[in-house]
This record gives C-alpha cells, sequence and structure tokens, in this order.
C-alpha cells in the first residue's frame, strides 16, 4: 500500500506533468544527445524496449526506429496522451502505452531485452528502488540504462533549490558519486558511462514551467545571479543578450547477469 508521503508526491508529478506535457517537447534541449543514448544501449532489431517514466515519448519514437518493439509507460495521462500523438506523426506502429508507476512496475520478471529512463530519477523518492524494478523487469543478458541529471556535490544543494522553485515535483538531482554508487551497487555487469550537457533558455524553460506565483522571477534572479559565478553548477551565461544555462547530464547502462 502506497505511503501518504508517496501519495501526495505521486500527485504533484501528476499536476506539473499534465501541464508540462506540450511545453516539455518545445524546450530543444530536450531532443538533445538522443544518438548516445542509442549507441550506449546498443539497441538492435530483436530488442523488446521499456521506456520507464516516457513522458511525452520523444524517446520511446527514436528508440521504436531500431528496435522491433517499444513499451512507454508513465504515471501522467497528459503525456501518455502526447505520446500516442508523436507516434501517429511519425507513423510508427511497433509501439505501445500505458499508464502506471515506475515503482512498482507492472511487468512479469525477465519481460524486456532493454530498460530505460531518461530525466525521471530527480522526480523520484527512491531511484534505488527504480533501478531495481528496472532489473527485475530486464531480462538476463539484457541492458539497463539511465540518464540523469548528475551534480557536483558541492553544488548539490543549490542546484536543488533552484529546480524545487521551478518543478515542485522535483526530489533530488543524483549527485555524480551518488550516481556511481548507484550503479556500483546494481549488480549490473559491464557497467558504462557517458555523458552530454543539455543548453537550456531560461525564459523558454519559465515558459515550458508552471512555478508558483512569483516564483518565475525567484528564478529569473538566481539564475542571472549566478552568471560567472556557477553555485548552481549550471554554467550560467549571457549569450546573444540571453540568458543560457547548461545541466549536466550523466547516462549510465549495465548488463543484467
Amino acid at each position: 500500500m502506497m505511503s501518504n508521503e508517496a501519495q501526495t508526491h505521486q500527485e504533484k508529478i501528476i499536476e506539473q506533468f499534465s501541464q508540462q506535457a506540450v511545453p516539455f517537447t518545445q524546450v530543444p534541449g530536450h531532443h538533445d544527445a538522443m544518438q548516445i543514448l542509442l549507441e550506449l544501449s546498443g539497441t538492435g532489431a530483436e530488442d523488446e524496449v521499456l521506456d520507464v517514466a516516457c513522458g511525452p515519448g520523444m524517446v520511446a519514437c527514436e528508440f521504436a526506429k531500431r528496435a522491433q518493439h517499444v513499451t512507454g509507460v508513465d504515471i501522467t495521462p497528459a503525456m501518455i496522451e502526447q505520446a500516442r500523438l508523436r507516434q501517429e506523426e511519425q507513423r510508427l506502429s511497433n509501439l505501445s502505452w500505458e499508464v502506471g508507476n515506475a515503482v512498482p512496475l507492472a511487468y512479469p520478471d525477465n519481460s524486456f531485452s532493454l530498460v530505460l529512463t531518461r530525466y525521471s530519477f530527480h522526480h523520484l523518492l527512491d531511484p534505488q528502488a527504480a533501478l531495481f524494478e528496472m532489473i527485475r523487469v530486464c531480462r538476463p543478458g539484457g541492458t539497463v540504462m539511465v540518464a540523469d541529471v548528475a551534480m557536483p556535490a558541492a553544488k548539490s544543494a543549490a542546484y536543488d533549490h533552484l529546480e524545487l522553485i521551478r518543478d515542485p515535483s522535483h526530489t533530488h538531482a543524483l549527485t555524480d558519486a551518488e550516481f556511481e554508487l548507484l550503479f556500483q551497487r546494481s549488480g549490473l555487469a559491464d557497467c558504462r558511462r557517458s555523458a552530454y550537457g543539455v543548453d537550456i533558455e531560461l525564459e523558454t524553460q519559465i515558459k515550458a514551467s508552471f512555478p508558483k506565483p512569483g516564483d518565475d522571477q525567484v528564478m529569473r534572479e538566481m539564475v542571472t545571479a549566478d552568471v560567472g559565478v556557477d553555485s548552481l553548477g549550471i554554467n550560467a551565461r549571457e549569450e546573444a543578450g540571453q540568458i543560457v544555462y547548461t545541466v549536466p547530464i550523466a547516462v549510465y547502462a549495465g548488463r543484467k547477469r
């Protein structure tokens, strides 16, 4: 049975991402680095893929162009609606979508040859439990892959504070060390890592977010004040009259024994 804390947090996620379902897809940074995910996962024509917390289906649809079949699951019905639209626009037939939780996943053990998630762990109360669920539903010899924010430890608290203002469903962005440890302790073999940065223009991000009234200005001031300081770990800077910053993303993949 779900605890009150988990229930309340789940409601926050659904509220935030019901609003973000369309704007999320319009932030250019969210399309970036798909090639890194495809290459690190080693996806091929025989793969049956599960995309956990699939959002509006950007990753799932790209993987469906290489894999045999992709299932996307997300807790927010509005995101699944956007994913279906994306599938139709791209005329892809080898996808299925389900509204459901990351913990627990509603699939039997050993169901998929590749299980992945992108940009979800910083919304979860228990990333380790989510990783173990991903491993459980992956077949032996299959791949489990996670892409998410990874912050230097010294800048983690400041970044979390900024993100909580922008998006109340944020919990904690793993530090580099926490992310590394999560995979070291996972029991996965042949773990490999890659990384990239997502460049985001501040005003575009604010428009795609739904903070509490007045918090958009708080966020604007925090990021602008961090130009040339980088206490937030996002290299805030001015380019062509706009404030731009870069969110560091780590990608880990490992093989289920």
